[in-house]
């Protein structure tokens, strides 16, 4: 033991205080350097890398959550032997960060276009530096063991030499191309939007049903339309080429209303002839059906409004209106023109802005566009050759498997001046375009030097696409982390960004790496409040980590919301939960400090295992045993609430409120050898539970752990996981303890029922149902007078039950307490009829399982062999109750 070590254990204080555990603990762990990969040479690796949170603010609980799940992994894979990368970094966020930025300078009375592109950006940097210290600030906070010496942003130099390589790459194989089309427009950012950066939600509007006549003067047709204001724009109506109704019409011009401009009636089979009028206004510069539309049929395309949604010169005389106050005008128009037939209340669902909440508009723009069709191809023949990504729950590869069979091309360019601008360069003088890895400065065409970069910058998407090895060093090949971590062992992110960022890191993968990012893909829901409502700032009902961390610690948020989610499930905050993460804390604690104090003088090199040891010493031993081996498959799993539950079980109910207690009898005996047996179990045993315990409890579990003998070491965080060990195998003790455990409780719910206080002394009679039960009982003797209170013991098979007194029927054994004068002999036959009732039940529940054929067939041998077996349990003991309340009625 070192002299720390000897120096911690005689310091354990009374009390857990968490703050002052969580600033030493992370401190030391980060000065030592024990988050860097690399320290273990030849060891299997193991990497993750982090989602980046967005530099726009602080972190929230729902990140609190993603980044507890991967802490856990990393550590757990730590503590098995590997090489462990976790990989930390921040995504620059180009939309969300720009627009926070913007709306600072707006308070201060100013616009990006009163600083320019340079000096705006600098802000943008200052803001990216204050909010990149406060999220590793809550990093720390959370105590996530990330090697910081890796970290990375999205507008690297290394990533950035990464997203121009892609560009370019697939601008050579003609996957990327720019283009005049119909795309996402937000009027309020002014930029484009890709089709997942699109909200649709459900709005009350209306259907306008309008009569555009003929220019002929021989007829009108009835056409109807959600948008009237996009009608200044329609070049053309669209009818079934099979429509029996408009077949002499094709060809024929219409007016269009307000304008007065010819327009032709044309046939395309776009058109739902069993819906409305079965005529259909096309304004390909306004949607994107119109658009495919205009295209076939080489239609003109004009474009009615600007940028910030405002009607321009086309709109004629509602130029300069919002696009809302020019529906209001051009439907009076219409109705005072007689054109407008009739107006029906109409839900649709209308697209709004990701970021900025505005209502989308279809927009025609030259924008730059991926083909995603010929990457999509790549990783749909990944899944179905069964060496695709692993969805954890596997329901959600259906999710991604439907996006990425129906992907549409993605407009990647924003008109933004955050983020990776686009090497594209124009030639002024021969009018060529050039994409190059670096800047330009002559044309490659005709030498000119007027040559201008293209203003827009890329999507943030198309950057974190290619996180998980564009930070690995990609496309260096060459790259030590590229070749040792890379790809990555899973990813864990919440269900909502499958589209946004699963996908397309897989496509950019496949298509640069040749390899999926990612073995398994953890999906995660979101953390709601306690009345299952999504946490927003208009509900108020948001939570912040570093308020929870402020009140109940680290380690309680960490335990709570880790062991509360279910994979691809929702998790509801509750502040209780906390609580009760909170006092399993404190339960831990002073347990720990209870051993302490027994194990004072106590060595590493004094735990042997191998001399005689008491039922309880084995049992625990055993259970630990199992508890290691089942936790170990389920963090394999990814099952942390069900690990949780185990864990929890087994500190709380087996090592602290039985063995504990069990051992406090040898502790404080006179029996040496004993003492020194259970000092080693227990010492031993508290030791490998808090290294289970440490991927979700950190802070609490290095601080209890410094304190313990253990073998050498410097931290818990690189402690050997524990393994199972056969020799541990003790069934015969678990039977012993199992008997032992009903016994004692059995007498304590008696006690319970008829208010016998459990300091006053009772006499106990018990009649074992065989020689191995009584022999059990015998060798065990001290405990059950120990903590079943006892006055006097009996223990006799021949037993003959007495007149007065409450039963319980235990596996193995009748109990009896003469109890004469403080209970009623009614009152008991009715314990026993309500007893009996329960046993009843469980015995029908089991005949009915053993009775399906179906279960029978299905289920594994030893599972309906344990049924059966409990069947004849609850049927011995339900015979026993019968026959003792006979006796007291008799």
């Amino acid at each position: 033991m070192s002299e720390t070590q000897e120096r911690l254990q005689t310091e354990m204080p009374t009390t857990y205080d968490p703050t002052v555990a969580e600033t030493k603990w992370y401190e030391t762990w980060i000065r030592n350097g024990y988050f860097q990969a690399g320290r273990r040479t030849g060891a299997p690796k193991y990497s993750i890398v982090i989602p980046p949170p967005n530099v726009t603010g602080m972190l929230h609980i729902g990140h609190a959550l993603d980044f507890t799940l991967q802490d856990i992994l990393i550590r757990f894979k730590r503590m098995q032997g590997f090489d462990a990368l976790w990989l930390p970094g921040t995504d620059h966020a180009g939309i969300a960060t720009q627009t926070k930025v913007e709306q600072k300078l707006r308070e201060e009375g100013k616009t990006r276009y009163d600083l320019g592109r340079e000096a705006f950006l600098e802000k943008v940097w200052e803001w990216k530096e204050h909010y990149a210290g406060s999220i590793r600030s809550q990093w720390a906070k959370m105590g996530l063991s990330l090697d910081y010496s890796r970290e990375r942003f999205t507008l690297d130099e290394g990533l950035s030499k990464a997203v121009r390589e892609v560009f370019v790459r697939l601008y050579e194989k003609g996957l990327i191309y720019r283009g005049k089309r119909i795309i996402n427009w937000d009027p309020a950012a002014r930029t484009a939007l890709s089709d997942i950066e699109v909200e649709y939600k459900e709005v009350n509007g209306h259907l306008y049903h309008l009569r555009y006549p003929l220019a002929d003067g021989s007829g009108h047709l009835t056409v109807a339309t959600t948008r009237p204001e996009t009608m200044l724009g329609d070049t053309a109506v669209a009818v079934h080429p099979e429509d029996p109704r408009y077949r002499s019409l094709i060809g024929k011009m219409l007016l269009l209303p307000i304008v007065n401009r010819e327009i032709q009636i044309i046939a395309d089979e776009y058109v739902d002839k069993e819906f409305g009028s079965g005529a259909v206004k096309i304004t390909p510069a306004h949607d994107p059906n119109d658009f495919e539309v205009g295209t076939r049929h080489n239609l003109p395309q004009i474009t009615v409004m600007d940028e910030s949604g405002k009607m321009n010169a086309e709109a004629g005389p509602y130029q300069g209106m919002d696009r809302a106050e020019c529906r209001k005008a051009i439907v009076k128009d219409l109705q005072e023109q007689g054109v407008l037939v009739k107006i029906d209340d109409h839900v649709h669902q209308v697209g709004h802005s990701e970021r900025s909440g505005a209502v989308v508009e279809p927009y025609l723009s030259t924008q730059w566009f991926v083909s995603m069709k010929p990457l999509a191809e790549k990783a749909l023949a990944s899944q179905r050759s069964g060496q695709g990504v692993n969805f954890v729950p596997d329901r959600f590869e259906k999710i991604y498997l439907h996006w990425i069979e129906n992907v549409r091309d993605w407009c990647i360019s924003r008109q933004l001046w955050w983020g990776h601008r686009i090497p594209a360069w124009y030639c002024g003088a021969c009018g060529e375009t050039h994409v190059a890895r670096e800047d330009l400065h002559a044309c490659r065409s005709c030498g000119s030097a007027d040559l201008k970069q293209d203003e827009d910058v890329l999507d943030t998407w198309f950057s974190s696409g290619l996180w998980p090895f564009s930070t690995m060093g990609w496309p260096d090949e060459s790259s030590e982390d590229l070749k040792n971590y890379y790809p990555t062992n899973v990813l864990v992110t919440g269900y909502d960004i499958i589209y946004f960022w699963v996908a397309r890191m897989i496509f950019t993968a496949l298509e640069f790496t040749e390899q999926n990012p990612f073995k398994d893909v953890l999906i995660h829901g979101l953390v709601r409040d306690a009345e299952g409502r999504k946490m927003s700032k208009s509900l108020g009902n948001g939570v912040d980590p570093l308020d929870v961390i402020a009140e109940y610690g680290t380690d309680a948020m960490r335990f709570m919301l880790s062991t509360g989610s279910t994979p691809g499930q929702d998790l509801r905050y509750r502040t209780e939960k906390v609580e009760q993460a909170r006092n399993f804390a404190n339960k831990i604690w002073n347990a720990s400090r209870f051993a302490l104090m027994n194990l004072e003088g106590f060595k590493a090199e004094d735990i042997d295992l191998s001399g005689p040891l008491s039922t309880a010493d084995r049992w625990i031993l055993h259970r630990f045993n199992e508890t290691a081996r089942d936790i170990t498959r389920l963090m394999e799993g990814y099952e942390f609430g069900e690990t949780g539950r185990l864990l929890y079980n087994f500190i709380w109910d087996d090592l602290c409120d039985w063995y504990i207690e069990f051992a406090k009898l040898t502790l404080y005996g006179e029996d040496a050898a004993a003492k020194r047996s259970t000092q080693s179990v227990l010492a031993y045993v508290l030791d490998r539970t808090l290294r289970l315990l440490h991927p979700f409890m950190p802070f609490l579990t290095e601080e209890i752990w410094q304190h313990l003998p253990h073998e050498a070491g410097e931290t818990i965080t690189l402690a050997a996981w524990p393994g199972y060990e056969s020799a541990f195998e003790a069934e015969e003790a678990v039977k012993e303890m199992n008997l032992l455990m009903e016994a004692i409780r059995a007498v304590r719910n008696i006690r319970a029922e008829v208010n016998v206080s459990p300091g006053k002394k009772i006499e106990l009679l018990v009649k074992p149902t065989g020689a191995a039960e009584e022999s059990i009982l015998r060798r065990n003797e001290v405990y059950v007078r120990r903590f079943c209170n006892t006055s006097s013991f009996t223990l006799d098979a021949g037993l003959t039950p007495p007149d007065k007194a409450m039963t319980a029927i235990v596996t193995g054994a009748e109990l009896y307490l003469p109890l004469a004068g403080l209970i009623d002999i009614g009152q008991e036959i009715a314990r026993l009829e309500k007893e009996l009732a329960n046993l009843n039940a469980e015995v029908e529940r089991v005949e009915k399982k053993l009775g399906n054929e179906g279960y029978i067939a299905k289920a594994p041998a030893h599972v309906v062999e344990q049924e059966r077996a409990k069947g004849q349990d609850y049927r011995d003991k339900r015979d026993k109750v019968l026959a003792r309340i006979a006796e007291l009625r008799g």
